[in-house]
């Protein structure tokens, strides 16, 4: 029998299930290793995994002392004096080492600095003996040559150790570049050798997670940070007014290299006229004062803050809290931060995040495994290489006779794959690119969707991809390596969108040219996306796919638009280093089933006494859950909402009568999931033209969700006063209040992280089954690596004849496809539709005294065979429900009459039911 704690910072007396959740996690932590906990939408799982971590760190820091003690000494009496003497000299010998190179690498700055000040903005004041005769007479040359364009120049490059000791000399610092000053800041900041890391989603998870945190005693007792985007901390208005992420993340690290600069207007002189720009580029503002950073950390370490806080102190104190809250990171016992901080390798090194034997908690892991390759796919587009290209051929001609050997080949190298990316998106040369005609690809899949533009997908493996263009005798890791390391990027856009085509002139030539590029693109952005491109190119040829879209508008044959992109496969190979380097790796969810796909995507060979798994059920009394699965409507008519059947007028107006009586029965609010935003936009046209709208619209207000996320606030705002207003309404008239109803989509942002407790979700209705689209080429390769398919030995004999003749396919090959799978491949494509639909129907229900229906329409709900498309292949989708809802599910065949009954009866039930304590998420 596990070992039972005690959680004295729990605010209020847990309930059992909560009890068992933190003893649970607590036993995992102790053992190590990787602990999947399930724990319903509304049991209180955000405090429950707070009080059981953070009281199992607690507990850790007071037995440290003990376990050190029991420890034998370093100089045990049985240790030979050579191997003490041996042990002691590699420790100094390392030390020393360490100290020397930063001894180099100071001189070496302040000589570079110097060379620039004297070259280019004459300082008498320098020590000529620093530099050596060939460079200064070199540069003394250029700068009288090209004048101000002398800083787009960049240093000779050289391959070798040399950069690679640059290179881990940069990483090394991580979240120091926070500082105006490279030797200041967290020197003597105590290093917390146990860290817990919380990781969400969304800013909005992390906030109610700090929130939560915030009821405990942890918030004072323990040092806590929480990290957030650029894009949210920045307080700085001349880059947060740019408004698009990749901007703000683009000026505020060129404001962190130009941080150095000097502001002396004598300094910045060149031919009598004083640059006045020069003057800008001296960093942030909000960066100049150490004492305001280092008073920042301090009021972060007395108190849990979330975003909104630390933006407001940020404000208060006028020092970035984007830089400030990294810099708590080395002291902080509890580092709260999103997906893509923790995840992605580069974020952490860069964020000098360091997991070794600490505890990290991935909070709403239910899509853990498809976020986490998702975040290393990547995709660059015609108008990006065509931009990166035109700034890249510029910039050669103009200083080719000042370039070294070296900057010179890595260019031209460079240039030459930009053209050959170009050439593969181009109509004329798809059969240069794969040795055959536009329409027959060597082990390619073709797409063609669409009556107004075409699209056509080539799937292709990486060294496909590399020697279909020639270009496998290119080495992409130096390659990349040079783009990283010698700012070649920075120069390059720079001198480009100043030199090379004036504003108004660059946007005529973007239309004439056909580009598309969007609100967020520039130069700079588009040579990072290529940057990442070439960086997924050096992956495993096993790892990934290349996708080659090609758009043609048909109104305009000439201009094309496409895109390469590369979609990561292999989830176990990003995910490895996080469970060796930590020492729990904590999945907390609602529903994470089926448990074996997580086990066999992320972590396979995972010995099984280091995996922990637990769920548990719901709080709430069986009474107040009301599932039905709805084969009929109204009329009788069954539902089939599978594609095709779907948009017959009939099934759309059956699903609006269906709306029309719950309407009349169900109080407060009703949410209502569609497939697709697609679908949802074709049902209320139906509605409008038929008048089952006008209908419904006199029992409830109709709102809509919007696709544009920043108006989503908006529509909840007016969907949440709206059924406030009928309530008020109808306790004072002694009758039903009106209440409203909200059309929301499947894996839109409603789907995902809103709650509808109490009146705001009453009655959840999901029409049809949301299946992904199986024409889509990145979910078929997706799904034939989940099946064992992806290997080049079997990969052709999926593909059906047609297809390999050369004749294109609409859809077919995915189904074929999917045939052709073995079990794993088939469940996983079930997966992804019924994770959705679980998503979606857990909004409801938030808390003990919450009570709610859940209407589950369409047939194959409540068929217990399967559907004729896979001929019994698949599970039913019954089983792939929570279990919690699974165990009280009613499933109606017959008669919609006994549909409203059991509604009736549920609602009048609860609504006689005394108000009982609330429990938070």
């Amino acid at each position: 029998m596990e070992n039972e704690h005690r959680f004295p910072a729990f605010p209020f007396k847990p309930y059992t299930i909560q009890l068992n959740f933190m003893n649970a996690l607590y036993n995992a932590l102790d053992k190590g290793g990787v602990a999947i906990l399930e724990s319903p939408t509304g049991t209180g799982k955000t405090l429950s995994l707070i009080c059981s971590a953070l009281q199992w760190l607690v507990d850790e820091k007071l037995r440290a002392p003990v376990e050190q003690s029991k420890q034998p000494s370093d100089c045990a009496d049985d240790e030979p004096d050579w191997m003490r003497d041996f042990a002691a000299k590699k420790e100094e010998k390392q030390i020393k080492c360490i100290t020397d190179k930063k001894e180099r690498r100071k001189p070496s700055r302040r000589i570079k600095s110097s060379m620039v000040d004297t070259l280019f903005f004459g300082d008498k004041n320098l020590d000529e003996n620093r530099i050596e005769e060939k460079s200064a007479g070199r540069a003394s040359n250029l700068s009288e040559k090209f004048d101000d364009e002398s800083d787009y120049l960049i240093e000779e490059y050289e391959s070798g150790e040399d950069c690679e000791d640059i290179k881990n000399g940069k990483r090394k610092s991580g979240y120091m570049s926070s500082s105006s000053n490279e030797d200041s800041g967290d020197e003597g900041m105590e290093e917390e050798p146990i860290k817990v890391f919380f990781c969400s989603r969304t800013h909005s998870q992390l906030s109610q997670f700090v929130k939560e945190l915030q009821r405990t005693t942890f918030a004072s007792s323990l040092k806590v940070t929480c990290l957030g985007s650029r894009k949210t901390l920045c307080i700085n208005p001349e880059v947060s007014k740019l408004g698009n992420s990749t901007r703000i993340n683009e000026r505020c690290l060129e404001l962190q290299k130009n941080k150095n600069c000097k502001r002396s207007t004598s300094k910045i002189v060149l031919d009598g006229e004083a640059k006045i720009k020069k003057m800008t580029k001296s960093g942030c503002p909000f960066l100049r004062k150490q004492k305001l950073q280092k008073q920042f950390k301090e009021e972060v370490n007395q108190q849990a803050l979330d975003i909104e806080d630390l933006l407001h102190l940020g404000r208060k104190l006028g020092t970035c809290p984007y830089y400030g809250s990294r810099a708590v990171i080395p002291s902080a016992n509890l580092v709260v931060l999103p997906y893509q901080s923790l995840l992605l390798k580069s974020a952490r090194e860069s964020l000098g995040v360091n997991l070794k034997g600490s505890i990290v908690i991935i909070d709403e892991a239910h899509n853990l495994v498809d976020a986490l390759t998702n975040m290393h796919n990547s995709q660059i587009t015609t108008s990006q290489l065509q931009l990166a290209n035109s700034h890249l051929k510029g910039y050669l001609e103009r200083f080719r006779n000042c370039l070294g050997a070296g900057n010179r080949r890595y260019i031209q190298m460079l240039m030459v794959l930009i053209q050959a990316f170009l050439q593969c998106l181009s109509g004329n040369q798809q059969k240069d690119m794969c040795g055959q005609s536009s329409d027959i690809h060597v082990n390619g899949i073709i797409f063609e969707l669409g009556e107004k533009d075409t699209r056509k997908d080539v799937v292709m493996t990486i060294n496909e991809f590399l020697f279909s263009l020639d270009i496998d005798n290119i080495n992409l890791v130096k390659l990349q390596r040079y783009m990283k390391e010698s700012n070649i990027i920075h120069k390059v856009s720079s001198y480009g969108e100043k030199h090379l085509l004036p504003e108004g002139e660059l946007l005529r030539s973007q239309h004439t040219a056909g580009w598309n590029i969007g609100a967020g693109s520039s130069a700079l952005s588009s040579f990072h996306t290529l940057t990442d491109f070439l960086l997924a190119l050096t992956n495993a040829d096993s790892d990934g796919r290349i996708i080659v879209s090609k758009t043609t508008t048909a109104c305009l044959e000439e201009h094309t638009e496409g895109s390469l992109k590369f979609v990561m496969l292999d989830a176990e190979k990003l995910f490895v280093e996080i469970v060796d380097q930590a020492h729990t790796v904590v999945l907390a969810g609602g529903t994470l089933q089926p448990v074996e796909e997580i086990k066999e995507r992320l972590f396979p060979h995972l010995q099984p006494d280091r995996l922990h798994l637990f769920s548990c059920g719901h709080i709430v009394p069986p009474e107040s859950i009301l599932p039905i699965a709805i084969s009929r409507g109204p009329t009788g008519r069954s539902f089939d909402f599978t594609y095709q059947s779907r948009s017959s007028p009939l099934m759309m107006e059956e699903i609006g009568r269906l709306l029309c009586n719950i309407a009349s029965v169900v109080p407060e609010g009703i949410v209502v999931f569609f497939p697709s935003f697609e679908y949802e936009s074709q049902i209320y046209g139906a509605w409008k033209k038929s008048g089952i709208l006008a209908n419904l619209q006199k029992k409830k207000h109709v709102f809509r969700e919007p696709r544009n996320n920043a108006a989503v606030e908006l529509t909840l705002q007016e969907y949440r006063a709206a059924i406030l207003s009928s309530s008020t309404k109808s306790t004072k008239e002694d009758r039903p209040g009106q209440g409203a109803i909200l059309l929301a989509v499947v894996g839109g942002k409603i789907s995902e992280g809103i709650n509808f407790s109490d009146g705001m979700g009453r009655c959840v209705v999901m029409v049809g089954l949301p299946y992904p689209c199986p024409s889509d080429p990145e979910l078929i390769e997706r799904i034939k690596h989940i099946d064992g398919l992806g290997s080049s030995s079997t990969r052709d004999n999926l593909l059906p004849t047609s297809q390999i003749k050369g004749e294109a396919a609409v859809g077919p090959s995915g189904f074929n496809i999917l045939r052709c799978c073995k079990q794993r491949g088939r469940e996983y494509y079930e997966n992804l539709c019924m994770k959705a639909v679980n998503q979606s129907i857990g909004r409801a229900i938030r808390h003990i005294g919450d009570y709610a229906a859940i209407l589950l329409v369409d047939a194959r709900y409540a068929s217990m065979v399967e559907s004729n498309s896979f001929k019994g292949s698949f599970s039913t989708p019954i089983s792939k429900l929570p279990t919690w809802i699974k165990e009280r599910l009613v499933t109606v065949t017959g008669n919609f009459g006994e549909v409203q009954r059991l509604l009736c009866e549920f609602f009048k039930y609860n609504q006689q039911q005394p108000t009982q304590r609330t429990c938070s998420k």
